[in-house]
């Protein structure tokens, strides 16, 4: 299982070691449970595939944002990606070093730039024309120098999801080759502005290795280019969207990704930059729910109604996603594969086939549809698996929801480190006024 830090013991889910039963009890659910082996563990696996580049690796902030988080990150010698001046704020309060963050982001204001420019982030990656000139104008006016990075779109289909696919040409992300060589050249006059680097990100999760490998390979032509017009680049930065395992099958390693591309970033001979978020962070984390209720119509359908909904876990209503959702308390353990498309790994497992359903007023709040899951009643506790990345980052107060608390491992305790939210944090920045 790719989550090697939760495993079934004599029947029970513990995370490195520790019994998640134990954790409900303490703080309740939903909760999300981090596993701090996993993701150490992920993180050293991804930085030694790639230790022949010597990268800096900048861990993707919107996948993962927890305080804490971010600090058990710093801590490992890793910078951070962001996309808006309230993640650099994060890992600021984290503790994190600007010096090694990069700001990404379609959408940049004024406000932003000129806050990473008093902070003296990394590097800027620059999305389209206009906001190379406001990076320029406000580094000018406060006396700064900005090190930007073009990132450029190689219209390369990543063959990922529609929504989270951003190398292709009709895609909101990156500057065409064209107009970006243009930009590049008229850096040149701009003050406060030093072209250092190349960026590109195709999208995420990207299941092959060749997109990489054709966005790499335009990117060094493209690096190429403006070489032969006198500007040098020393910086790659290659984004993220590597791969991890939502069914429990065995998927690209962060050492395939770097035996694919590794001879062509050799011959780029530039310093390299990587954006790793879901890979590290999902696995790391699940969403630990309680049934509330179950539920059949007269038609026969099953309803498996748990306290977590689609404002805890957004991606199954916004893509379909699929993540695997098992029992915390099961005497034959949990299957290794839970695949969708391929039920024969259940065969040994007395199951039912059932939805998932959180209490939203929504058709679209469903977890998990038409599932094979064994026999549950009120109070049997679920976990939904590889919830570390965009989960919590992308959760909400829908219907008046508090959001979920996160809990991460430490040796052989656990600790709070962010509490369940009350009704009255719910309304805690508004204002009653007569109107």
């Amino acid at each position: 299982m790719d989550n090697s830090g939760f495993q079934y013991i004599d029947g029970h889910l513990h995370c490195d070691g520790i019994p998640v039963t134990d954790i409900a009890e303490e703080h309740g659910t939903p909760c999300f449970i981090y596993s701090k082996s996993t993701l150490l563990n992920r993180l050293n696996s991804f930085r030694n595939a790639f230790s022949k580049h010597d990268p800096l690796i900048c861990f993707s902030v919107k996948s993962l944002a927890n305080l804490s988080i971010l600090r058990l990150i710093d801590k490992e010698d890793c910078g951070f990606d962001i996309v808006s001046g309230g993640e650099l704020y994060r890992v600021l309060q984290a503790g994190g070093a600007p010096g090694k963050t990069v700001f990404a982001g379609v959408g940049k204001t004024e406000e932003e730039i000129k806050f990473a420019l008093k902070h003296q982030v990394h590097m800027f990656n620059v999305e389209s024309e206009s906001e190379m000139r406001l990076i320029a104008h406000a580094a000018a006016e406060t006396g700064h120098t900005a090190a930007v990075a073009i990132r450029v779109n190689p219209d390369v289909d990543a063959r990922t999801h529609e929504k989270t696919t951003t190398g292709k040409k009709e895609n909101k992300f990156g500057i065409d080759p064209e107009t970006a060589l243009e930009l590049a050249k008229e850096t040149r006059s701009m003050p406060g502005v030093i072209l250092k680097g190349l960026h590109m990100h195709l999208g995420s999760p990207i299941y092959d290795t060749q997109p990489y490998v054709d966005g790499l390979k335009k990117i060094i032509e493209f690096k190429k280019l403006l070489e032969h017009d006198g500007l040098i680049i020393d910086t790659l930065n290659i984004g993220g969207g590597y791969c991890m395992s939502y069914t429990g099958r065995e998927v690209l390693s962060p050492q395939d990704y770097a035996d694919a591309i590794g001879p062509i970033l050799t011959e780029a001979g530039a310093d390299l930059i990587l954006e790793p978020g879901r890979h590290i962070a999902a696995p790391s984390g699940i969403l630990l729910t309680k049934t509330i209720h179950t539920k059949e119509t007269g038609s026969g359908k099953k309803f498996i109604i748990v306290d977590a909904a689609m404002n805890n876990l957004l991606r199954p209503t916004l893509y379909d996603a699929f993540h695997r959702i098992w029992p915390a308390d099961s005497p034959t353990g949990m299957p290794e594969v839970i695949d969708p498309e391929d039920s024969d790994n259940m065969r040994n497992f007395d199951t039912e086939r059932v939805d998932v359903v959180g209490p939203v007023c929504e058709s679209g709040d469903c977890l998990a549809k038409d599932r094979r899951l064994p026999a549950l009643k009120t109070g049997d506790l679920l976990s939904i698996y590889d919830a570390g990345a965009y989960g919590q980052t992308m959760s909400s107060n829908y219907n008046g929801r508090p959001k979920a608390p996160e809990v991460i491992t430490n040796g052989g305790s656990f600790v709070l480190i962010s509490k369940r939210e009350s009704y009255k944090d719910l309304i805690a920045g508004e204002e009653l006024t007569c109107i």
